[in-house]
């Protein structure tokens, strides 16, 4: 029979002790895509969104949710992050967004680089749906990890 690590004795919830695990250093890089129209790209880049500059306020609020990760994913346990990078790639009809999260300790960053990546996707679309309400969120995705017992990981 399968026994499950976030569950105890009696079937209930629990987050996992991880007091016994090594302090190492541990990295994830994830990525993510926001879909667009080209006008709306354009706008972007030459500073008409009315509520500012989109993807510098992304970037921030990619950050916070990174460091919140602990607080909505239920079992994810709250880390010290030694580092949050926010990047963007601008195309035709589209914005690349890549993450990349660091700490040293006792359990892996992936899901706060895909918290921060897909927050940074939200933020763009909340500041630029007046203009495009069809923008899509897509292929947010785990591309590296390094560190830990279960060791590297990189997307084929």
């Amino acid at each position: 029979m399968m026994t499950f690590t976030h569950f105890n004795k009696e079937g209930r919830a629990r987050m996992v002790d991880v007091s016994g695990k090594e302090d190492t250093t541990r990295v994830a890089i994830a990525q993510g895509i926001i879909q667009m129209k080209p006008s709306t790209i354009q706008r972007i880049k030459d500073g008409y969104i009315k509520k500012g500059d989109v993807l510098s306020v992304a970037q921030i609020g990619g950050v916070m949710g990174a460091k919140q990760t602990g607080q909505l994913i239920p079992m994810c346990h709250p880390l010290f992050l030694s580092g949050v990078d926010l990047s963007f790639e601008l195309k035709e009809e589209e914005i690349i967004i890549e993450g990349k999260v660091k700490t040293v300790g006792k359990t892996g960053v992936e899901m706060e680089a895909l918290t921060g990546v897909s927050i940074t996707a939200l933020t763009i679309y909340d500041m630029c749906k007046s203009v495009d309400k069809d923008m899509v969120i897509k292929e947010v995705k785990l591309i590296s990890k390094t560190g830990g017992k279960s060791g590297d990981y990189i997307r084929k």
